[in-house]
């Protein structure tokens, strides 16, 4: 028995169909099917009649689906109540993509202990994709990620808050020689060598969405590497081996250093938000009462729900 398993029908006995509740685990549809498969053999029972369209659970399976709501609440309630005991006091997790994890959280972490009243904070770096299904999974208190314009449709539910706790752009940048000049640069003769996040990534279809597009007929330039990672395109920057638009917050020392250069329009820059998202219906009290004095500090003066009994 996996727990991922119990989520994945869960999501299928709340969307209805095979095919959105896989997107909604960020599996793909085969592999959503031999996860349920592998729960009912692990059960020995039937719990969706494949023979139905649209489709429809078995009797059993629609016994089995408040039990695996309570069997996912108990294991989280168990979970927490070991870590208390193991250290005596409580415990905030937050997923973090790698870039704010090295370039946004060391400042911010002062706010935090300010705010946690002694929590061990654990934060866990990893790509968007990931944290994004882990965290809509349940197995954070706390997503901090960029986010700018309609890119976040996964994290448009009703049962996530967000909250602004930053802002930060994307820049265009080369790096320089000994005189401060930029190593690469729209005058040359050949075309702009672009270092540049993957097309599916976030920061990859941003980028194409509001600068790349922009670019065509009016910059040449060639793909001359990929890299999820901004620190990796980064250091690449700093070798000179080509131009990459990189998070502001992550490149700042190396500007006032004169080590990297931010080119000139029409290799525009753009506007990026700090989010820090939770689920409602959180498991963690001392989760609760973070994001609360959270919500005092960056949004002073807006009432704070009364929590139901």
């Amino acid at each position: 028995m996996e727990l991922k398993w119990l989520k994945d029908f869960i999501a299928l006995a709340e969307q209805g169909s095979f095919s959105k509740a896989a997107d909604a685990r960020f599996v793909t549809q085969p592999a959503f099917s031999r996860r349920i498969r592998s729960l009912e053999n692990w059960l020995g029972v039937s719990l969706v009649d494949r023979n139905q369209h649209p489709t429809t659970l078995t009797p059993t399976g629609e016994a089995f689906a408040e039990q695996a709501r309570l069997l996912v609440s108990q294991i989280y309630g168990v979970q927490q109540q070991m870590q208390a005991l193991s250290d005596g006091r409580s415990e905030l997790k937050i997923l973090a993509q790698h870039a704010l994890a090295v370039a946004f959280l060391p400042a911010w972490m002062n706010t935090l202990e300010s705010l946690t009243d002694g929590a061990l904070i654990s934060i866990e770096a990893g790509n968007l994709h990931d944290n994004v299904e882990t965290f809509l999974s349940g197995n954070s208190d706390f997503l901090l990620c960029y986010s700018s314009g309609d890119l976040f449709s996964e994290l448009q539910r009703e049962d996530v808050e967000t909250l602004q706790v930053g802002v930060d752009k994307l820049v265009p940048v080369s790096g320089c020689d000994h005189s401060g000049q930029p190593l690469h640069h729209l005058d040359q003769q050949t075309p702009l060598k672009l270092l540049r996040h993957p097309p599916q990534s976030f920061f990859g279809r941003l980028l194409e969405q509001q600068c790349y597009n922009r670019l065509l007929g009016h910059v040449q330039f060639n793909i001359a590497c990929e890299n999820a990672l901004s620190e990796a395109l980064k250091a690449l920057v700093l070798n000179g081996y080509g131009v990459a638009w990189l998070p502001q917050s992550l490149i700042r020392r190396e500007l006032d250093q004169q080590l990297l250069v931010q080119l000139p329009e029409p290799l525009s820059s753009v506007d990026l938000q700090i989010t820090l998202y939770r689920l409602r219906q959180s498991h963690n009290p001392g989760a609760q009462q973070f994001w609360d004095y959270l919500k005092e500090l960056y949004n002073p003066g807006e009432p704070v729900m009364p929590k139901s009994n």
